[in-house]
């Protein structure tokens, strides 16, 4: 999983004057809402993430579902190509159609952007969950505490997560995939997740803001949810971000592989393998698929990008 370097996270984790790490200021917010490429990055997510959230009542506007079949957008005497230029867009059809089914692009794209985005969601939830939780542990507990979950994370971030990946999905029932692909996603990425945020427990619990809580009798859990965990929380926002581009993209490798989503559930990585046949002669139907694929993991990734640099700054603009 993608996360800030050690040295980005040294930077991310600055102290504010009570001690914790200092929230980003509205002036700094303000600053790289004004870039352009942020601006970008949030329109298409939002863009993305209305037609994930309202996929139904989008497909309404063109009248076609992920699942429906146009015979006759589709020339049967060709082996199935899209009647009309560009590979049969329409009124009816605005980013055409499949080739031999006739299904909807459009409406597959949006549905697409559903699955994608709640396994990647999801995924990234249960990780911080894990991770956040396992990574306090180990760095406020110490001792053999410390030691079994730093062995588990090193076991876990050497074992060969792809392959085991690919051989899991490809043994279980087809509808379950989906929440499969969230939980074995999320077993693989949570050490990360941990190693990162122990590293900072174990920093932020021997500062002096900590000492003199202790000191003045707080209990353990008062030290960890009100003196830890809220100076963590530049650097799990940080981790998150990145972390629902590296699941999306995950996912549309699994799925172009044919062991994630399965088919007929529109998926934008399986969308890019049944397209593979056609791209030469009719580009667009990889094209697509791939461009939204690309520009989601892309719009995520500045964002993130730019919300540690917020951090790094300690909140100056």
């Amino acid at each position: 999983m993608a996360v800030p370097s050690s040295a980005q996270l040294e930077e991310v984790d600055g102290q504010a004057p009570g001690g914790g790490s200092k929230p980003p200021g509205a002036s700094a917010l303000k600053t790289i809402l004004r870039k352009p490429s942020v601006i970008f990055s949030l329109a298409f997510l939002l863009i993305v993430t209305g037609m994930a959230v309202f996929a139904p009542w989008v497909t309404q506007l063109s009248g076609w579902g992920p699942l429906q079949f146009d015979e006759s957008a589709v020339d049967s005497s060709t082996g199935g190509l899209p009647l009309g230029p560009w590979g049969g867009i329409s009124a009816d059809h605005w980013f055409g159609v499949e080739p031999q089914n006739g299904r909807d692009i459009f409406a597959r794209i949006v549905y697409g952007a559903r699955v994608s985005m709640l396994i990647a969601i999801c995924a990234t939830a249960l990780t911080m969950l894990i991770g956040v939780t396992l990574g306090m542990l180990a760095g406020f507990a110490g001792g053999w505490v410390d030691a079994v979950i730093s062995r588990l994370m090193d076991f876990l971030m050497a074992f060969p997560a792809l392959i085991f990946m690919i051989a899991v999905l490809s043994a279980v029932p087809q509808g379950n995939r989906p929440l499969l692909l969230v939980l074995v996603l999320s077993l693989f990425s949570w050490p990360q997740t941990a190693r990162v945020v122990r590293g900072q427990a174990m920093s932020i619990t021997n500062r002096e803001f900590v000492e003199a809580a202790r000191a003045s009798g707080a209990g353990r859990m008062t030290l960890v949810f009100k003196e830890v965990l809220p100076n963590l929380s530049g650097t799990v926002i940080v981790m998150a971000t990145l972390a629902v581009p590296t699941f999306i993209a995950t996912e549309a490798g699994l799925s172009f592989l044919g062991v994630g989503v399965i088919p007929p559930t529109p998926s934008w990585g399986q969308m890019i393998a049944q397209a593979v046949p056609w791209y030469a002669s009719h580009p667009l139907f990889f094209a697509v698929p791939g461009i939204f694929l690309f520009l989601t993991v892309f719009s995520f990734t500045i964002l993130g990008d730019n919300l540690q640099k917020v951090w790094a700054s300690g909140g100056r603009s």
